[in-house]
């Protein structure tokens, strides 16, 4: 059976190797790849490599892709692989007629048909007509080796001057407009060259077959750039400029960076960056990320120093934070202001370039100053949504333990820059820091009051509640300021004790604010250092519904049905019980202004 060109690709880039052979064999890390004992012969040491895209055993040669492994580990047919892995994979497999079939087998000729168009538009580059081209590659800095080894070309300018030049190999015109290289006609109108009077830089997929163009036009025109329009063969989303040599950079220990544009790719590869890849006039894709992992478990994202480059670089951050795991990342470079790397390069040489991949930041350093950047914080209102807009980051992230992780940083980050101020080279405190007056609380303060003192007494229990206790929108004053110093604390499983946080929040200054939570007058049994661990969960569940409201509840009792239903995670069902029971309570009518006497012990 035939299958559509590109079906095998997506197929392939949807299937981590690792992972499909890891069922079979042990498999460790090697440097950027793994290794194990082979599978298909016995041996005791070693030799059987797992790379990005394929295996290959040393000892007894066994060799191939995804679908390969699967023919030869369990003796099934090449469909009956194809199908297993798709169906793991959420694709389906295409049912073709044998009409389609034949159009499968004309769409894969296409390959032929654009490497011809790549050599016709290097032909013409090179012809009179060419030459103010030539002198613009060139005067970029561009060498012959670079100029020959990209494929870089020249559209001619006369109308059929691809047709012209593709007239020896007798391709059909139908071929050339399903290929992108001609316009459909319009009416009575012969078709037209879709690229003309441009520099053509040629779009490859992984494995270095041609698969579109991008076309640059030479002075003041718009649009400066252009790409193929979408194909059998090309999908902008999946691709990215330069990844045939970056994959072959990225496997000899070059750092993958993505950077914004054709030439930006080409001048850094010329100076010896050979990871450099870059969308196609976009912004990162979900599907561009998965591809830049396949090379690099951190690959480097690298923007312009002005506001437009911030706005990006967080945009992308945030598009990324559901995919990041323990495993997979990403840093974030700052180029200086002003420049992109073709022309830091032409000034300052390949160490100025080396110096901006130096600085690049983890992702989760870079994510605080992307989310509140410029953001205005002299307020409780400002700062609360400021706080808001972080837990909101992190709740993104699809790792539980990570998203802890995430969470902590970014509310300590948040805490050090909310609570304290440089002055004449000294930290002092800020008004947030005041002691606060002990007045008369309201119903909703008292009510955060307890919930804290259970924690202070209970800290064991913010594994399970952190991120329920991160949703609670406290009153302004020692409360929140409790809450974002508990969230931010660094969590030591050996030490989840009370008197390890009371210490904690001591040295960051707030040990009026303990004071404050642990003093009130009528605590309940929960917030007692001996109650059991049942009567401290029950304790912190009853008064989170309350501080919660009902409209919350209700939302966050639909996230943890659908998270339920994504994972079967025990935590995730262990949550809804726990989110229907408060909201059943809720319903029955408690109205919270006498819970503190309900739920304290006598004195």
């Amino acid at each position: 059976m035939a299958l559509p060109p590109g079906f095998l690709d997506e197929l392939r880039a949807r299937t981590p190797l690792p992972g499909l052979i890891g069922q079979k064999t042990r498999l460790l890390k090697s440097g950027r790849n793994w290794k194990g004992c082979c599978p298909f012969h016995g041996e005791k040491t070693p030799s059987f490599y797992v790379y990005d895209d394929h295996f290959h055993c040393f000892g007894c040669g066994a060799h191939g892709d995804a679908v390969t492994f699967v023919m030869r580990a369990e003796g099934a047919q090449f469909m009956e692989a194809v199908e297993r892995l798709a169906s793991e994979a959420g694709l389906d497999v295409p049912k073709l007629a044998p009409r389609d079939a034949e159009r499968a087998r004309q769409a894969r000729d296409l390959y032929t048909v654009m490497e011809a168009a790549m050599e016709a538009f290097q032909r013409r580059l090179r012809l009179p007509e060419g030459r103010p081209a030539l002198e613009y590659l060139r005067r970029r800095g561009l060498t012959e080796e670079t100029i020959q080894g990209f494929g870089l070309g020249w559209a001619g300018s006369g109308r059929g001057a691809l047709q012209a030049d593709l007239k020896q190999d007798a391709f059909e015109t139908a071929q050339l407009i399903e290929a992108g290289l001609l316009k459909p006609p319009e009416g009575d109108e012969a078709p037209r060259d879709f690229f003309f009077n441009r520099v053509m830089f040629p779009i490859r997929d992984r494995r270095g077959r041609v698969i579109a163009f991008g076309g640059r036009i030479l002075g003041d025109g718009q649009p400066k750039y252009i790409n193929s329009p979408e194909t059998p063969l090309f999908r902008k989303r999946y691709a990215l400029y330069g990844l045939d040599r970056a994959r072959e950079g990225a496997f000899r220990g070059a750092s993958v960076v993505a950077v914004e544009g054709y030439m930006d790719v080409i001048a850094l590869h010329q100076a010896g960056f050979t990871g450099a890849v870059a969308p196609l006039g976009t912004a990162l894709t979900e599907d561009q990320l998965q591809e830049l992992w396949r090379l690099s478990p951190e690959p480097v994202l690298c923007f312009d120093g002005d506001a437009a480059g911030a706005r990006a670089a967080a945009r992308v951050a945030e598009a990324a934070l559901p995919l990041i795991s323990a495993e997979r990342s990403l840093k974030l470079a700052t180029l200086p202001a002003g420049e992109d790397p073709d022309t830091l390069i032409a000034k300052g040489g390949q160490s100025a370039f080396q110096t901006v991949l130096d600085g690049a930041r983890p992702l989760s350093e870079a994510l605080y100053g992307l989310l509140l950047e410029g953001r205005p914080m002299g307020t409780p209102e400002q700062r609360a949504t400021a706080e808001k807009r972080l837990l909101a980051a992190a709740a993104t992230i699809t790792d539980p333990s990570l998203a802890r992780q995430y969470r902590r940083e970014l509310l300590k980050r948040f805490f050090e820059a909310t609570t304290t101020r440089r002055q004449s080279g000294r930290a002092v405190p800020t008004q947030r820091l005041a002691r606060p007056a002990l007045v008369e609380p309201t119903i909703r303060t008292a009510q955060a009051r307890i919930l804290l003192a259970i924690l202070l007494r209970h800290p064991w229990l913010l594994p399970q509640i952190e991120e329920a206790f991160g949703l609670l929108d406290l009153p302004e004053g020692p409360a929140r300021l409790l809450q974002s110093a508990i969230l931010s604390w660094p969590m030591d499983s050996q030490r989840l004790d009370s008197q390890a946080l009371l210490s904690h929040l001591a040295t960051e200054g707030l040990a009026d604010a303990t004071a404050w939570a642990l003093g009130a007058e009528a605590l309940p049994q929960a917030a007692r250092p001996d109650a059991l661990p049942r009567e401290v969960e029950e304790g912190f569940w009853h008064f989170f519904l309350r501080l919660r409201g009902e409209a919350a509840l209700l939302e966050d009792q639909k996230a943890a049905q659908e998270s339920l239903a994504a994972t079967n995670d025990p935590a995730a069902q262990q949550r809804l019980i726990r989110l229907t029971e408060a909201l059943g309570a809720l319903r029955r009518g408690e109205d919270g202004a006498d819970m503190a006497e309900d739920t304290a012990a006598t004195p």
